[in-house]
């Protein structure tokens, strides 16, 4: 199994995993499969992948260590690539769908609803995120200053189950919210006490 992590083929077929989503919503969308209101599945589809590659990107670091697996350290990058991808693609749901592309109307929308600037937030770190992912943003900022960046992913996370419990609570769907709240607790906890035990007494 370790063996085949180090290979193309492991990479690619996370990436094609990475993308069923997105293809079954695509179908969906061509079939006329998206219900009764297709603007809302959207929107709430691609937010929902975006929070869900995020727990998975974040369970790398903490699988890696327990399993003794250095090999999942390659593909942290791709989940964090396909996370800000989903969030891309909710953002631009959303300005499309909700707001017809207009600017005026979406800089109003992210002012007024304390839900919406929350998630704008999230997504503005996500992109900053994914601008410096790749090796030449690491040598021009140095690894310290790139690790320290790379840090907001924690931000990110508390920001993404912030704005999915606004948009969920106004339908009382406190459950799924709670999961995730959960999920993301456990995979920060994880890291702050690896932290604490790897200073020196």
């Amino acid at each position: 199994m370790r063996s085949w992590l180090r290979t193309r083929t492991a990479w690619w077929a996370l990436l094609a995993i990475g993308l069923l989503p997105l293809a079954w919503l695509l179908w969906r969308t061509l079939a006329d499969q998206l219900g009764a209101n297709p603007a809302e599945t959207l929107i709430r589809a691609t937010g929902d992948w975006a929070l869900r590659a995020l727990c998975i990107t974040l369970a790398v670091t903490p699988l890696r260590t327990v399993l003794g697996w250095p090999e999942l350290a390659r593909f942290r990058r791709l989940l964090g690539l396909l996370t800000f991808g989903y969030a891309a693609l909710h953002l631009l749901c959303y300005a499309v769908f909700d707001m017809g592309l207009d600017g005026g109307d979406i800089a109003r929308d992210i002012a007024k609803r304390p839900f919406i600037l929350v998630g704008f937030s999230a997504f503005v770190l996500l992109l900053a995120l994914a601008a410096t992912s790749f090796n030449r943003a690491i040598r021009w900022l140095g690894a310290a200053r790139w690790q320290v960046l790379h840090r907001a992913v924690y931000a990110v996370a508390v920001l993404a189950v912030l704005h999915f419990w606004w948009m969920r609570s106004g339908k009382r769907l406190y459950g799924e919210v709670l999961i995730y709240a959960l999920i993301l607790a456990a995979l920060l906890s994880w890291r702050v006490l690896r932290r604490l035990k790897q200073r020196p007494a």
